[in-house]
């Protein structure tokens, strides 16, 4: 999957540092990130590329991967470098090398937090950023707050030797992919308790025997992914939401028109099913 980086190593250790000439600088605008393509390989500008003498830029440390440090250009740049140009957000799903594509869409999760809170959502007054951890401080009224991280599921419904695939309803920004039924975990929710919740309001079925498989950090909507597999419980009729979902079907294991990309928990789910490996977590 996307944070699948090994042998490099995430470090999102919060420390003051002042950034190195070689240390890479991440610049966005509006889910669009700052780079170029060298030899088919993804590269960000690096401190010594964008700064010269007569700037004081406002950076942020973000993370290190191995020892790479990244920073975040908060105000971004009025110019780019040569030979650096704006992508699209998706660019990341499919850039390698794999880390400086996490690198790059955990950078955005953050610039997007941040922007986000320049300003106290309790009494209006700017907030600053706290010097011994990842937090945004409002010296007037004490209000703390921290990264944004919203917890949902990701559900592959069996029933047998068939999995329930479902497409959304046309919407901007949505994939028209088969998926698998998804939600957002509401307040006073178990991650089970959101499963049951979400298929029954998409598609209508009630499930049994819940089994949690594994987690994902998804940075395009700032969410922790938690997968579960779980079995259809009597009727299999599918009653379709029709505000989230155009399609819910069910297919046949030998009939299942996606492959694992390598990249998403969702197709990684769906891989672990159509190879019949469902039964083993």
């Amino acid at each position: 999957m996307i944070q699948d980086i090994a042998p490099k190593k995430f470090d999102n250790h919060y420390v003051e540092m002042e950034p190195g000439a070689e240390d890479w600088i991440l610049i966005y605008r509006e889910r669009e990130v700052l780079c170029r393509f060298e030899n088919g390989q993804i590269r960000y500008p690096k401190l010594k590329e964008i700064i010269d003498e007569h700037m004081d830029p406002d950076l942020t440390y973000l993370f290190s991967v191995s020892g790479e440090h990244f920073f975040l250009l908060k105000e971004g740049l009025d110019i780019a470098p040569e030979g650096y140009g704006w992508e699209t957000s998706s660019v990341f799903r499919t850039a390698r090398p794999r880390y400086l594509a996490f690198a790059g869409i955990t950078g955005e999760q953050l610039d997007e937090w941040y922007r986000a809170n320049r300003f106290c959502g309790r009494c209006g007054r700017p907030m600053t950023p706290d010097f011994a951890e990842r937090m945004m401080r409002c010296r007037e009224c004490g209000n703390t707050v921290y990264p944004k991280i919203c917890p949902g599921v990701i559900v592959a419904v069996t029933d047998g030797n068939r999995l329930l695939l479902t497409k959304y309803a046309p919407r901007e920004g949505r994939t028209v992919n088969y998926a698998l039924v998804a939600g957002f975990t509401e307040i006073g929710e178990t991650l089970e308790e959101t499963v049951a919740r979400e298929v029954m309001e998409e598609v209508g079925l009630k499930v049994k025997n819940i089994r949690y498989y594994k987690s994902q950090p998804w940075s395009f909507t700032s969410t922790l992914l938690c997968g579960f597999f779980c079995e259809v419980d009597g009727d299999t009729r599918i009653t379709l939401d029709t505000d989230e979902l155009s399609v819910g079907q069910w297919f046949e294991r030998e009939e299942i028109p996606m492959e694992d990309d390598g990249v998403s928990l969702t197709r990684e789910m769906i891989g672990v099913f159509k190879a019949g490996k469902e039964k083993d977590f």
